[in-house]
């Protein structure tokens, strides 16, 4: 499929952080009509005040999903000028799905991948596995990673010998994860991550159930920022998973003036 071009500029933005809604604020003031794919209805709401061409919500079915899309936009108004993966660093299976699909129909991608400050305290582990490596015994270790990695972690913690406690967020997907657990319900937390420096829920977490080392994700973002602040306020261990490398993408950029350089 080659793009063709009409008098409208269009854009498609695939958004799983809190950059999501300040990217599509700069292709609406550059005049493009601008197209968002989010995974549930509460992101969307970051969104429900912008001229918005089209809101999707939910899984996009990979790559059959994707080509949808494509081929639909290009039938419609003549295609994207230009798709942005600005999606979770660690939503890897979307992204690998719109490298694929972008390059065989001559879809320009750039990926967004926002700047990552990660403090000298922290101990970067590649997998969960590499938790093993380290001294967990009787450690009350917090895990704030997603119910997807849930499961396997509180297995590795058992084994560690760590006693365990998990914040989830509050999602049917993630509350099924952690009550299916046997994680005891008291070592449970369903918060909504805070955002910037307004930890007061998380720090006081941490402090009622004695948290000695936290395991988090290298995502970026004010998520990675605020345990990075409570495990220097309160002298905790952090371990982070590294994220994963970003690659094979027309251009990747790290800001929104990178970003808009293009447009």
């Amino acid at each position: 499929m080659h793009i063709r071009r009409n008098c409208h500029l269009n854009v498609w933005i695939l958004s799983g952080t809190c950059d999501g809604p300040s990217i599509v604020k700069g292709f609406i003031a550059k005049g493009y009509e601008v197209s968002v794919s989010v995974v549930s209805f509460q992101a969307s709401l970051a969104y429900s005040d912008m001229p918005l061409k089209n809101m999707w919500i939910g899984p996009l079915d990979g790559a059959r999903g994707i080509r949808r899309v494509l081929e639909n936009a290009y039938a419609t108004y003549g295609g994207f000028n230009c798709v942005v993966d600005a999606t979770h660093p660690f939503a890897q299976e979307i992204s690998f799905n719109l490298k694929e699909v972008c390059q065989k129909y001559g879809q320009p991608l750039i990926r967004f991948e926002r700047c990552c400050k990660t403090i000298s305290k922290a101990v970067l582990i590649e997998n969960l596995d590499d938790l093993l490596s380290f001294n967990l015994k009787d450690q009350k270790v917090l895990f704030a990673i997603g119910s997807r990695l849930l499961p396997k972690a509180l297995e590795l913690a058992r084994r560690s010998e760590a006693i365990s406690f998990a914040r989830v967020l509050p999602t049917t997907e993630a509350l099924l994860a952690g009550l299916s657990s046997d994680l005891p319900e008291t070592n449970l937390a369903v918060v909504r991550p805070s955002q910037g420096n307004h930890s007061e829920i998380e720090s006081a977490l941490c402090r009622k159930w004695g948290i000695t080392g936290i395991v988090a994700r290298e995502s970026g973002g004010p998520t990675q920022a605020l345990w990075q602040e409570i495990s220097l306020s309160q002298n905790l261990d952090l371990w982070l998973i590294a994220r994963p490398i970003a690659s094979n993408y027309d251009h990747i950029v790290n800001s929104n003036s990178e970003l808009f350089e293009y447009f």
